[in-house]
């Protein structure tokens, strides 16, 4: 029997390299973006049913992610029916990992896991966080967005108070050699449960 571990947290949190560490200590982990990547490229289960709906956002067998934003901008009802369709497809794909995986510790990469009550599926939660400034000034410097494109994405997200606050353990930072102290005791933890089981 394996334990499902919901990893979470905000943009410019250090999630991914948290999501890294959890690999390198000996767990599976799902990541939902990466799931998402999949459905929409070549040959993935998102690419037909998102065609029939809107033809121009598959461009050479593949969803064209920018083209889908611009769709969703011009069309306030586009978003809830991708949802429709790509939701369920995610849910499959991490449903087949959770029953595959010969791991003992299954970390499931979710930024929105609270927001899409993906919380009730995981034996616990671990939340990772840094103070805003580092936030805003990691984000930023990926390049790759605006200061005004950064604080959209904030107000669709859960805040982060709220996300520790509802989360089993907290995993700050600041440091890589620090998260992955944190991450080792959690999984000690879980492993101690585990055995105990």
């Amino acid at each position: 029997m394996s334990y499902a571990l919901g990893l979470t947290g905000s943009i410019g949190m250090g999630k991914s390299a948290t999501a890294q560490i959890f690999a390198e200590e000996g767990c599976a982990v799902w990541d939902a973006d990466a799931a998402v990547h999949r459905l929409y490229d070549v040959g993935g289960a998102a690419v037909a049913p998102i065609e029939e709906a809107w033809p121009t956002a598959v461009i050479e067998g593949r969803v064209d992610r920018d083209r889908l934003r611009e769709i969703i901008a011009d069309d306030s009802r586009a978003l809830p029916r991708i949802e429709t369709i790509v939701h369920p497809l995610v849910a499959a794909d991490r449903e087949a990992f959770r029953t595959s995986s010969p791991h003992d510790v299954l970390v499931f990469d979710i930024p929105l896991l609270f927001e899409t009550g993906g919380d009730t599926g995981m034996d616990a939660v671990a939340c990772v966080w840094i103070d805003a400034e580092t936030q805003c000034r990691r984000v930023l410097a990926r390049g790759t967005m605006t200061v005004e494109q950064f604080e959209q994405i904030l107000q669709k997200q859960m805040p982060i108070e709220e996300k520790k606050a509802r989360a089993d353990y907290l995993i700050e930072t600041d440091t890589p050699d620090h998260a992955q102290t944190q991450v080792r005791t959690i999984l000690a933890q879980i492993r101690r449960l585990i055995a105990d089981a």
